[in-house]
This record gives C-alpha cells, structure tokens and sequence, in this order.
C-alpha cells in the first residue's frame, strides 16, 4: 500500500468513526492505532502509547489551558458575565438593533478572561436571550447574533486554540495574543456594522428604541474585566510572569472578583471545579487522539510529501494559504475546532514554513496562526455542524434550527470580508507583535 493509500485509510476511518457518533478523541485513537498497528506492528505501537499520555500531558505549557477555562467559569459563576450584558446594554440601547450589539461588545469583554468560544456563547445567551425576546426580538436575529457573538471568546485574548497553535508550532503565545488583539476588535467592530445594516434591511427582527433602555452605564460591570484584563495581560507584555503564571494571576484575580460581587457560594465555587476538569479533560483527551493519529500519518510521510508536492505546483505564497484556509472551512463542516488544529497544524504548518512570505519566518508563522484562529471561528457558525450554532439553539427552544443558521448568515458575510483583510494586509494582525519582548 502506499503512504498515500494509507493516509487516507486513516483518515477514511476516523470519518467512519464519526458518522457513528463515536467522540472525536476516541475516532482519533482508534484510527491512529490502526495505522499504526499496518505500519509498524503491536510492539512499536504499545512502546509508543507506553510514553503517549506522560510526554503529552506533562508539558507545563498545557497548564496555560485549564486556568484559562478556570477564569471563565469562575467569571460565569461570579455573576460577572450579568453585570458586563447590563453594562454594555446601556451603552448602546440608544441605537436601532443596540440589545444586539449590546450581546456582542459583552461576549468580547467576556472572552477577554474566558479563552473559549462555547462557553462564551452559551454564558452571553443565558444572560442576553431573555431579554432579547422580552423586547421583541425575533428569534432567528437573536439566536444568529449570540452564536456569533460567542466566537469572540477565542478571538479576544486569552484564546485556547491560539494556545494549543502555539503549542503545536512552537510559537511564543505572549506574542500569539498580541497578534490576535487587532483582529479580534475588528471582528467585534465587524459584526456590530452587520447588525446596523441587517436591521435596516429587515426592521421587523429587532424593535425600536425605548427610552427604558437609555440609562447610564453602571461602571462597576466593567471595571472587574477591564482590571483582570490589565492585570493578567499587561504583566505579560511587560515581562512580570509568563503566560501561563498570567492566567494564574487572571484566575486569582477573577476569583477575588466573583467574591467581590458576593455571588460565588462553595456549591458554585466547586462546579467551576468541576467544569474545568471536565473540559480540561476533554481537550487533553482530543490531544492524546491526535499524536496517535499524526505518528501514524508521519510513518507514512504525508507531511513531506505535500510539502515537496506543493512546492512543485509553484503557486504564490498567499494562494497556498488561501487554499489551506478554505480546507479548514470544509474541514469545520465535520470537526471541531481544538481536533482541527490538532489533527492538520502538524501536516500544513511544515508546508507554511517552506513558503517566502516576504516576512521572516517567526511573523509568518504568526500570521497563519491568526488566519487560521479566524478560519476555527468561522467553522463554529458555519453548517451543518457550527457547534456555537447548536449550542444556543438548544438554549432557545422555540426557535428552529434553520431559523438559527439563518440568523449567522450575515455574520458569515462579515467574517469572510475580515478573512481576506487579514489575508491581504498581515500587519493588521502583526503591528502590535513588535512591541512585545
């Protein structure tokens, strides 16, 4: 068989996997265990995972995951995420479709102790949904608002996916979060002209201004996020700790924070806990699928092969990239986005790092990282799978569906027009890196 023949078997059997709703992780396992096992034999294969699981999950730049989800469920449980929505609510309910943008600046600002699109979303919704429908809403506008919204949670700084990126090219993730800043403010800024136009065109989905909404901002919403946020990433940039002692740093100050605010109770104090070990777990478990399955596509030297292949072709550097982005599009209709990285960083990253961008090689791989963090955020609204899609749509049971993936298409449009910004002029996204140490 052929290292080709045998790449696509294993992915082949990955994809089967799938389709009979076996999780991710386990797919991963047990398609990596078959190559393996073809290639090389049980022996090797049991020498291999004898090491897996300590060599991985050993690593002190994985720590970094865990606190960052500690920091966004402690932020959830604290109420803090209720005082941001009430903040931001005021702020913009003077404006046509402001409820909306109001959801939207609050999943940014929460994003910004957070680190994870899902959690952003489904704790933006808990809050902004009720009173989105109570004022008049329509559902499809409502649900399609907060699913996007939610994407900011990995493209505001601290990002797990930009984490485990960093991780998989060996990048340094202090530098990673600045490049991602600029990117991230004009996602935010992107899908709030996306609901001025929408709402114009279609006035019916989202009511007129009251004067119950205009009021002034209660500052005490936003001072906790902004002081953690100042805190945790400004003792980055200057070089008081590292990352990973930073979201140590943001996971205590969220915490003093939660108390604060006197809403943080032993009971929610252990779910935060537990939620973290849970997710941590699951992301840990999705990376032990993804070495077994990347070892078994390197002993069949695909990584290479494309590489050498590609360079044959002799496309320009922007188009190769263009082609590997909207690979991870498709490939986001059937994955999540943490195995996508997991799974093809390892296979295109070498191929980027062959290619002259014009640009030393460090900004490039930064570049890529952020493209490809937009792309993740893309494929978490795009169907059929848009994990945030379905993750607020179960928290709004009277909305369809199709009534949701409907209410993203104008995000989608916005987020397609950022992707080719960011493709075309990479010192939106690398300005900010050159001041980092």
């Amino acid at each position: 068989m052929t290292s080709l023949a045998m790449a696509a078997l294993i992915f082949a059997a990955m994809l089967l996997l799938m389709a009979l709703r076996i999780p991710i992780a386990i797919a991963m396992l047990s398609a990596g265990c078959l190559g393996y096992v073809l290639q090389a034999g049980w022996s090797p294969l049991a020498h291999f995972l004898n090491n897996l699981a300590f060599a991985r999950l050993t690593s002190y730049d994985l720590s970094v995951i865990p606190l960052f989800l500690l920091m966004g469920h402690l932020a959830t449980q604290g109420g803090i995420s209720h005082a941001l929505f009430d903040f931001a609510s005021c702020v913009m309910s003077r404006f046509r479709g402001g409820l909306a943008m109001a959801a939207v600046l609050a999943s940014a600002a929460f994003g910004a102790i957070c680190g994870s699109s899902v959690a952003t979303a489904a704790t933006i919704t808990s809050v902004a949904l009720p009173e989105m429908r109570r004022r008049g809403y329509s559902g499809q506008f409502a649900t399609g608002t907060l699913a996007a919204g939610g994407t900011l949670g990995i493209l505001i700084p601290p990002s797990v996916p930009l984490v485990i990126y960093a991780i998989l090219a060996e990048q340094n993730i202090a530098k990673l979060f600045a490049a991602a800043l600029v990117p991230g403010i004009i996602a935010m800024l992107g899908y709030m002209v996306a609901i001025a136009i929408y709402v114009r065109i279609y006035p019916q989905h989202a009511p007129t201004t009251t004067a119950a909404t205009v009021g002034w901002p209660p500052l005490s919403g936003i001072a906790p996020v902004l002081t953690i946020f100042l805190v945790v990433f400004g003792g980055i940039y200057a070089g008081f700790f590292t990352p990973t002692e930073g979201a140590a740093v943001g996971a205590a100050c969220t915490y003093v924070a939660a108390l604060l605010k006197r809403e943080m109770t032993i009971p929610r104090l252990a779910q935060c806990f537990y939620a973290t070990a849970q997710s941590s777990a699951m992301i840990f478990l999705i990376f032990l699928g993804a070495d077994l399955m990347n070892a078994a596509l390197a002993l069949t030297q695909l990584p290479g092969q494309l590489a050498g292949l590609v360079q044959g072709w002799g496309l320009p550097a922007v188009a190769i990239v263009t082609c590997i982005l909207l690979f991870y599009v498709v490939l986001g209709s059937v994955m999540d986005e943490l195995s996508m990285l997991l799974l093809t960083i390892p296979i295109f990253f070498p191929i980027v790092n062959t290619l002259d961008f014009g640009m030393p090689h460090e900004q490039a791989a930064i570049w890529f990282g952020i493209l490809v963090l937009m792309t993740v955020g893309f494929g978490m609204l795009a169907p059929p799978v848009g994990l945030n899609v379905y993750v607020v749509n179960s928290m709004a049971k009277d909305v369809p569906m199709s009534d949701s993936y409907r209410g993203v298409l104008p995000f989608l449009i916005s987020d397609s027009l950022r992707m080719l910004l960011l493709l075309v002029f990479p010192g939106l996204s690398l300005w900010l890196v050159e001041f980092v140490r």
